[in-house]
């Protein structure tokens, strides 16, 4: 049976007793998982989430780490000229729309939030830039409220082979993605899902070559196993390999 048709037969008990497991697996392998996007507040990280479109957290946190030695706030990104905006974070990608984005927002920040970032996902999405997964980011992460689960690529691509969406048409469908996830998943543990899928994601099930030999998931997960072509992982057993990459963090 397809990982789709897993996902559309099994009963929601089954499927939120499977959720429940994979949670309580990622807890242990991730208990550290938190958002890459490096910050030292709100704003900051609204900002830095805002540059991650289409780039990487690494590059995103190589270009901040100057940006916010130079801009330290709102006001700041309001006294230059867009062309010098573009050029600070242009490694990112898609500046023109990016600096954009940022000088709207920071208009808006300080014309009608003192200068802060609200804490709603209301006021949060008017901002320029800012849609859902955004806002979830800054919510989840920085004022630890649980309005929604981030869908991005890693989240979208697991929650598809783990079967943990049913409606989807793929693992790019993140907004009916995120209403299975939120509906598996109790609110409280939203972030925490999101955040240990992105760092299993990147760690064991990579979109090209997933290691399920080494996935401690691997038994509830109707995909492991099932990719073609793909060379056998050598080396230590799952669990070994995966308390050494511990250890050496």
């Amino acid at each position: 049976m397809t990982t789709r048709r897993i996902a559309v037969h099994e009963m929601i008990f089954d499927k939120k007793k499977r959720a429940r497991s994979i949670l309580r697996i990622l807890r242990r392998l991730y208990p550290n998982a938190d958002c890459a996007l490096e910050h030292r507040s709100a704003f900051e990280l609204l900002i830095s989430t805002i540059l991650a479109a289409q780039s990487t957290d690494v590059n995103v946190n190589r270009v901040t780490r100057a940006l916010y030695q130079k801009y330290r706030g709102p006001a700041d990104f309001l006294k230059v000229q867009p062309e010098e905006l573009e050029n600070d974070i242009h490694s990112t990608g898609f500046y023109h729309n990016k600096a954009r984005s940022i000088i709207g927002t920071c208009r808006l920040l300080v014309d009608e939030y003192d200068g802060k970032v609200p804490d709603t996902m209301n006021d949060l999405v008017r901002l320029p830039g800012v849609a859902r997964k955004t806002a979830n980011v800054v919510l989840g992460t920085w004022f630890k409220k649980n309005e929604g689960v981030v869908v991005d690529t890693h989240v979208g691509r697991l929650a598809e082979r783990m079967a943990l969406t049913w409606n989807a048409r793929d693992s790019k469908d993140a907004v009916v993605i995120e209403k299975d996830l939120m509906e598996l998943f109790s609110r409280k543990d939203w972030t925490c899902v999101a955040h240990a899928l992105v760092w299993h994601g990147r760690k064991i099930c990579m979109a090209k070559k997933p290691a399920c030999a080494l996935c401690d998931l691997s038994d509830l997960c109707p995909s492991a196993f099932s990719f073609e072509n793909l060379p056998p992982v050598k080396g230590p057993t799952r669990k070994r390999s995966l308390r050494q990459r511990s250890e050496r963090r």
